[in-house]
């Protein structure tokens, strides 16, 4: 079921980490979390807010030289990437960081290149362009949010597409998410084709029934927040 809003208990801390860049070697360092508070809520698109600072932008990290980005496991010493990614990076990023700068969506959408050159599963690229989304909300960036749930709902459908894509229990919310990032792009009718799939999806009535609850929902009286 959805989690009920908690009140935040610790609040979000950083520190510094210092990484090797995979692609150009450059050492940098960066801020991860260290921890973070409880989280107040949680938007109907599972966009969870945390009080005081949001930690989403340090969940991800990226070279400043040649605007390689990725998750901690992405800087690991063993890290492989193919020789075109390599390519790729040098011949698209740099010129994306000198535009845009530093901010969490770019990161997120540089890690979601690199994920995509690297041959990474739609639902994984999905999350990072939602990711992405959520950033924007806070840096106030409306088409940009716009733009990054467009990329998010093809990556989800597509993945729904694939045999083994996504687990048969998870089908249903991935439905309704692509449905609600589509209602928040303002395509009412993609989202109500997107919702009308939703019991289509159900595979444990009693577990998923709050899935149909908040489509019912968001189809007819839509909110910002559960509750």
């Amino acid at each position: 079921m959805v989690p009920t809003p908690r009140l935040p208990t610790t609040m979000t801390t950083l520190q510094l980490i210092d990484l090797t860049c995979p692609v150009c070697n450059a050492q940098f360092r960066s801020q991860a979390v260290l921890a973070t508070n409880a989280f107040g809520g949680k938007r109907t698109d599972f966009h969870e807010r945390a009080a005081g600072m949001q930690p989403l932008p340090y969940f991800v990290h990226m070279c400043g030289t040649c605007g390689y980005a990725g998750v901690d496991k992405d800087f690991d010493k063993d890290v492989e990437l193919y020789a075109e990614t390599r390519e790729r990076v040098w011949f698209t990023l740099p010129a994306s960081l000198a535009r845009e700068g530093p901010c969490g969506s770019i990161k997120y959408e540089h890690a979601a290149l690199v994920a995509s050159w690297q041959g990474c599963e739609p639902r994984y690229l999905g999350d990072l362009y939602l990711r992405a989304a959520w950033c924007c909300v806070d840096e106030k960036d409306h088409e940009a949010e716009r733009y990054y749930r467009r990329h998010a709902a093809w990556q989800f459908a597509e993945s729904l597409e694939q045999f083994d894509g996504v687990e048969r229990s998870e089908r249903a919310v991935i439905t309704y998410l692509i449905g609600e990032l589509w209602r928040r792009i303002g395509d009412e009718d993609l989202a109500s084709s997107w919702f009308d799939r939703v019991p289509l999806e159900i595979v444990e009535p009693t577990v998923q029934e709050w899935v149909l609850d908040v489509t019912r929902q968001q189809r007819q009286t839509p909110r910002e927040w559960f509750g």
